[in-house]
């Protein structure tokens, strides 16, 4: 009889953020930043994604997203989350986290939500409500999103769905455990009240520092969700939004390969790999023109996968139309 431990499940962090001018009538600011014109072929990043630039509400894009995942041996997803309310992009980004889930259940992968509180923030500054109603109305929030967490492909551990909450940066670790009926996982750090932590990259402490640094964490918090990450590279200089946050090498791949060893290796029940999509940081293993497919090449070897690079270049083709 096989003992060897089953492997934590490998998630995808997901950005549901782009819009284009073909599906939503307008470039995002994602694909923009204020100051490139994809039109023009020019993009806020210092990548291309292989598929050209795309629409987060498009179900076709999501089928595809969602499929190069299984294919690669990627178990499910977290979605970058902004709860429902009609302010900003709030309400867009969570119709596009509908399209996401449903396509993440049709082809069997789990799914879960990263939390923004610091929309919070936001809200009260729109009038929305008070700091005194915010629990309650955050509360609020979580029931209505019930038919996620009872799904069973919704992520759970023991029994329990998880929430990430990027921060806290607007409610405390008690206040969020009053809100929300299952486990919750603080950046870096549990706070009090709360289930575990998550890591995220930090490019300031340059490649090397940093890499260190996040091995150390997985030592630390044997149970938490680890990290993996393929580079960071973002374009906010250049778009002139604000400094860089800094950078993470490539290392052609090794970054990447190094990160997903590491994590598959631990005793986490999930990992997260940081990400699938974000274009603008260019922490992306989505396929590119850059890399191609190379990234969800390494997840099929580490993870063992039965499917291999012919079959992401099949589902690629159908896309295309190739």
């Amino acid at each position: 009889m096989d003992s060897t431990p089953p492997r934590p499940l490998v998630l995808a962090h997901v950005m549901p953020w782009f819009e284009s001018r073909s599906v939503s009538g307008k470039w995002g600011w994602h694909w923009t930043m204020g100051s490139r014109d994809p039109e023009q072929g020019q993009f806020a990043s210092h990548y291309h994604p292989l598929i050209g630039p795309y629409d987060s509400g498009d179900a076709r894009v999501v089928a595809l997203q969602v499929e190069l995942m299984r294919l690669s041996g990627i178990d499910g997803v977290l979605v970058d989350w902004y709860g429902d309310q009609d302010l900003h992009d709030y309400a867009v980004l969570h119709r596009n986290t509908e399209v996401l889930f449903r396509e993440t259940k049709k082809a069997g992968l789990k799914f879960g939500l990263v939390y923004e509180d610091a929309t919070v923030h936001e809200l009260n500054k729109a009038g929305r409500f008070t700091r005194a109603e915010a629990v309650a109305k955050g509360a609020n929030l979580f029931r209505r999103q019930a038919k996620w967490f009872k799904s069973p492909h919704y992520l759970k551990v023991n029994g329990k769905p998880v929430l990430l909450v990027f921060g806290p940066q607007f409610y405390s670790g008690p206040e969020l455990d009053s809100m929300f009926d299952g486990r919750i996982y603080t950046l870096h750090i549990m706070r009090p009240g709360t289930h575990g932590a998550y890591d995220w990259p930090l490019p300031a402490f340059g490649a090397s520092a940093e890499r260190q640094r996040s091995a150390s964490w997985i030592a630390s918090n044997p149970q938490s969700i680890p990290v993996v990450y393929p580079r960071f590279h973002d374009f906010y200089a250049e778009a002139g939004v604000h400094a860089s946050w800094g950078r993470i090498e490539d290392l052609d791949g090794k970054t990447f390969e190094l990160t997903l060893a590491r994590a598959l290796n631990s005793q986490a029940p999930f990992i997260q790999i940081a990400t699938w999509n974000d274009w603008g940081e260019g922490t992306m293993i989505e396929p590119s023109a850059e890399y191609g497919t190379r990234d969800l090449e390494t997840i099929q070897r580490l993870t063992k996968s039965k499917f291999g690079k012919p079959d992401l270049a099949r589902a690629l083709a159908r896309f295309l139309g190739r």
